[in-house]
């Protein structure tokens, strides 16, 4: 079984839960963002000592409130290779339409040249209208009225900035015209002749999964056709059922092959195990709950139950108790997330999981202790055993003098 980490990279939070600040009144300083990065190189070094296949980071700009503080996710794991000898590190994800796609397509293939092929690519479109807006682009967003040409808009982005990368990765020549970007622009000179074609210089050694997470009916269709690995996160399992199903179903007709029950999907949990439910509550509950109030305005919880059986509306707030007892976010005891894993195992045929551990307010040691509870305790009683580590051979590692 594949099993990563996935970080948000948030900074030390001593008075998470409902009873702290508001989200929006949260601000951070740089002392406290070079104390996320202490923090998450060192639960990626403890990481791979546990046998963890891969960390991902999370792209986000300008958060001063302190939740996602991790802008560059390439360089960030560049660096995180240099002190780790087998780990992978990607990016959960890269927000496409943030990035001048040929500027992203290079970082990432030299990235992974210089760590040896130890790189993943994963990519979204973005949320947060404050970073796209700032940095070049457009999104519609749970928390405004913004109109849906935003994300008509976004979609044609990204969905551009992906052949393009595509292209670039592939091709020893490459050129594209398309609605929002064009390469190379008409017209340029270069040494008495005009430029007709592009090459990306490095390009990936090795052929890139790229991992995309699947939430709108659009994405749904789109993932799976363009051949990305699709990336579930935060649904009742009744609700991933038909999202899981319909992932094989369009792969298969659009690229005529047959997949395993749980082949090219990624299924990520939000994870913090105690002894006893109490113990979850009381050590992860407020983390949970300062988790929840950040997300709950871009309605990511839309995909939980109420309590008439139909989704939870958007804008409320999920308890730790519905998130546990709905099996969506493991902050539960040691035996019940094991048979929550048993249980998406044996349903879906799961064969990768991410984990989310990096609940706000944890101090170092209490993350650390989770990686330690997760793989020595949770995932043995669930009967689950980590792949293990190789260093890759598909990229050749560049030594460093």
């Amino acid at each position: 079984m594949r099993v990563d980490l996935n970080f948000y990279g948030s900074v030390p939070m001593t008075d998470a839960g409902n009873d702290g600040p508001k989200p929006t009144e949260r601000r951070y300083g740089q002392t406290d963002y070079v104390a996320c990065y202490n923090n998450l190189t060192h639960w990626s070094i403890e990481a791979e000592k546990a046998g963890i296949h891969c960390v991902w980071f999370t792209e986000h700009h300008f958060q001063y409130e302190g939740y996602e503080v991790t802008p560059n996710l390439i360089l960030f794991g560049l660096a995180m290779a240099q002190r780790t000898k087998h780990i992978r590190f990607g990016q959960m994800f890269n927000v496409v339409p943030q990035w001048h796609p040929l500027r992203l397509a290079e970082d990432f293939a030299m990235a992974d040249i210089l760590t040896g092929g130890r790189m993943e690519f994963g990519v979204g479109r973005g949320t947060v209208p404050r970073e796209a807006m700032a940095l070049g682009s457009r999104v519609a967003s749970g928390d405004n009225d913004m109109s849906a040409k935003d994300d008509a808009f976004n979609r044609e982005q990204f969905e551009e900035a992906k052949e393009v990368i595509k292209a670039a990765w592939r091709n020893e020549r490459f050129s594209f015209q398309g609605k929002h970007y064009q390469f190379p622009p008409v017209g340029i000179p270069d040494r008495g002749h005009e430029v007709l074609d592009l090459t990306l210089v490095p390009k990936p050694t090795r052929s890139v999964p790229i991992y995309q997470p699947v939430t709108s009916g659009e994405t749904m269709e789109y993932v799976p056709r363009a051949g990305h690995q699709g990336v579930y996160w935060l649904m009742h399992p009744d609700y991933l059922a038909p999202r899981w199903e319909h992932y094989q179903h369009t792969y298969e007709q659009a690229h005529g092959t047959t997949l395993r029950p749980g082949e090219n999907r990624v299924l990520v949990l939000t994870l913090h195990a105690q002894e006893t439910r109490e113990q979850a509550f009381a050590i992860g509950g407020n983390g949970h709950d300062e988790f929840c109030r950040f997300l709950t305005p871009y309605g990511r919880f839309t995909n939980y139950k109420g309590a008439d059986g139909q989704k939870l509306p958007f804008g409320v707030q999920p308890t730790v108790t519905q998130s546990a007892d709905q099996q969506i976010q493991l902050v539960d005891s040691i035996e019940n997330c094991a048979q929550a894993l048993k249980m998406y195992v044996e349903r879906f045929g799961v064969e990768h999981f991410v984990f989310f551990l990096e609940l706000p307010g944890l101090t170092r040691t209490q993350l650390t202790e989770q990686i330690e509870i997760l793989t020595r305790r949770v995932l043995p009683q669930a009967g689950i055993t980590l792949d293990a580590l190789e260093t890759p051979t598909q990229s050749p590692r560049y030594e460093f003098l």
